[in-house]
């Protein structure tokens, strides 16, 4: 039986195109073990980078990309899943290295999986996906370091983008008061909805200085820039604070020293998605139902088909996509 994919292939000139096409059930990797019915994934940095043949990611064409899917298992060879049952995916490479959720079908290895959490739709985790993921994961990680609502402010840069947005509200949820730097001044209302208590024009932060420490400002930080913005925040963190550094959208430079470490027991904390064990992903999926106010994330929902996700791919590394995007990959 055929179903819909968008297909990207590579030219022997190098020329990289992305088409909608109509596939057999063979095409899918034959080494998977679980067969889901997608309904719903959605659109990161990373899908973006697959989708237009950059950073090298794809190794091999055609390909399929997609990094998130949600949707119902249709088959299964693993008794941990049976037909029915509803499942998401993040990680794991899916999308890159192996065919992902950018089509109406997907096989996988039953060891990716999680079962969708009670309380939360397909559409809904596609919603989250792996940039809210990677959010949460980064909130939790500032709060097995210490950070407080009573600490201060939380700094949370590229507050815009998917998962600026994603911290931004669950923050603002737990009580925090949340300050979101963007290079996008008309994004200020959407950000003020989703909760933050203050705008920070990004000019004020892409800089670097000479001095190795400023005045304390910020309990913490969830950072997607990385670059010059990084390391000047690491320099204006309060004593003992924490940055959960999540992207490198400002490059993967840091110009930075080791003052701020030594003299403000400051943390500078790597968050990964991709190779995260099971038992966390459960764990962060479970926050996310009860920590990530559910219209908050309606807020950020910028719907897509298949069909419209090449032009989307070129927008979201261009800077110009906000929140979060859904595919309907069954219109």
């Amino acid at each position: 039986m055929s179903f819909k994919a968008l297909i990207v292939d590579k030219a022997e000139d190098g020329t990289v195109s992305q088409a909608v096409q109509e596939i057999g059930e063979d095409r899918l990797p034959a080494e998977g073990n679980v067969t889901v019915a997608v309904e719903y994934s959605t659109l990161n940095y990373k899908d973006a980078l697959c989708l237009t043949g950059a950073g090298g990611l794809v190794r091999s064409y055609p390909h399929v990309p997609g990094i998130d899917l949600a949707g119902t298992v249709e088959a299964s060879g693993d008794g941990r899943y049976a037909p029915g049952d509803k499942v998401l995916l993040t990680g794991w490479r899916v999308g890159e290295a192996w065919w992902g959720g950018y089509a109406q079908k997907a096989r996988v290895k039953a060891d990716w999986l999680v079962p969708l959490p009670q309380g939360l739709t397909t559409k809904q985790a596609m919603a989250v996906g792996t940039a809210g993921f990677t959010a949460m994961l980064a909130v939790m990680a500032l709060e097995e370091h210490g950070l407080t609502p009573d600490r201060g402010e939380v700094l949370v840069t590229g507050a815009a983008g998917g998962v600026g947005s994603v911290a931004t509200a669950i923050l603002a949820k737990l009580g925090y008061q949340v300050a979101g730097v963007t290079g996008r001044p008309e994004t200020a209302d959407y950000l003020k909805g989703l909760g933050a208590s203050r705008i920070v024009p990004r000019e004020e932060l892409n800089e670097t200085t000479k001095r190795p420490l400023e005045s304390e400002t910020w309990a913490g930080c969830v950072d997607a820039v990385g670059g010059a913005m990084l390391a000047r925040v690491l320099g204006q963190l309060k004593y003992g604070g924490s940055v959960a550094a999540v992207g490198l959208a400002g490059g993967a430079q840091l110009p930075a020293t080791v003052i701020p470490f030594l003299l403000r027991g400051i943390n500078l904390l790597g968050i990964d998605s991709v190779m995260r064990p099971y038992e966390d992903r459960v764990r962060a999926w479970n926050r996310i139902v009860s920590d990530l106010p559910m219209d908050k994330l309606e807020a950020m929902i910028q719907p897509a088909t298949l069909g419209d996700l090449p032009a989307l791919g070129k927008a979201i590394l261009a800077g110009q996509v906000k929140g979060r995007v859904v595919v309907d990959v069954n219109t």
